[in-house]
């Protein structure tokens, strides 16, 4: 049990926290509770947490503001984050926010445990014999875990990004729909899969209103262009 996940929730409602540490207790998990965000961040600078289950709508600090502070920081740990406001527009400005995941209120603590467990997949070190490495231009590419390095050095990028990184590999040089994307953007409206892609652009691309690497392909979705080296000449459109 000591080496099993150490999560974090986060919630000014004490039947909520207790609910979920009880529940992701008795599925295998360690988990520490906070009641604002005062809280999480005084439990932050004590331990190191693999995930965090993070509420929107809290006294003081929310957690929409909490959560850009982290990402601000570029702390990579996982946040889910789990809001009575679930309409679609509030979950885009959770992800907008640098959240990995959304999920609305109420909840199956099922699905919770579920989705908890697949960000932290995504965010388990990659086996040594990891799938095919992707040049494109000055990155290489982790094709089976969607890891990005620029000269060696790896680049800090949220779960779910790292996931559309690895789906746009699978077919690279080829558009990959809104739809297929949509599940590792936390489903919802094609719009979700639009700012996590701006995201993933201002992360990778030299310039992200005129992106080389991930390519919009009108009507068909997204495409993984393979770019050339540096002083290679610039990819054709």
């Amino acid at each position: 049990m000591d080496d099993a996940p150490h999560i974090l929730i986060v919630d000014d409602d004490s039947r909520i926290r207790d609910l979920l540490r009880d529940f992701l207790r008795r599925n295998g998990l360690r988990v520490s509770t906070a009641g604002d965000a005062a809280e999480a961040r005084a439990r932050m600078r004590a331990l190191a947490f693999d995930a965090l289950v993070l509420d929107v709508m809290m006294p003081g600090e929310d957690g929409l503001s909490l959560t850009r502070a982290l990402r601000q920081a570029n702390a990579k740990v996982p946040i889910l984050i789990l809001s009575a406001l679930g309409e679609t527009p509030d979950r885009i400005a959770g992800l907008a926010a640098g959240s990995d995941d959304y999920l609305p209120k109420p909840f199956d603590p099922e699905e919770l445990l579920l989705r908890l467990k697949a960000l932290l997949r995504r965010g388990a070190p990659a086996p040594a014999n990891g799938g095919a490495t992707l040049r494109l231009g000055p990155y290489t590419l982790d094709a089976a875990t969607g890891e990005l390095r620029r000269e060696g050095t790896l680049l800090k990028l949220t779960g779910r990004e790292r996931e559309l990184l690895r789906l746009l590999a699978s077919r690279p040089g080829e558009p990959v729909p809104r739809e297929d994307l949509l599940a590792p953007a936390g489903g919802g409206a094609p719009r979700t899969v639009d700012v996590e892609i701006a995201r993933l652009r201002r992360k990778v691309e030299q310039d992200p209103a005129n992106p080389k690497l991930i390519r919009t392909v009108r009507g068909r979705g997204y495409m993984l262009a393979i770019a050339p080296a540096p002083g290679e000449g610039a990819p054709r459109p």
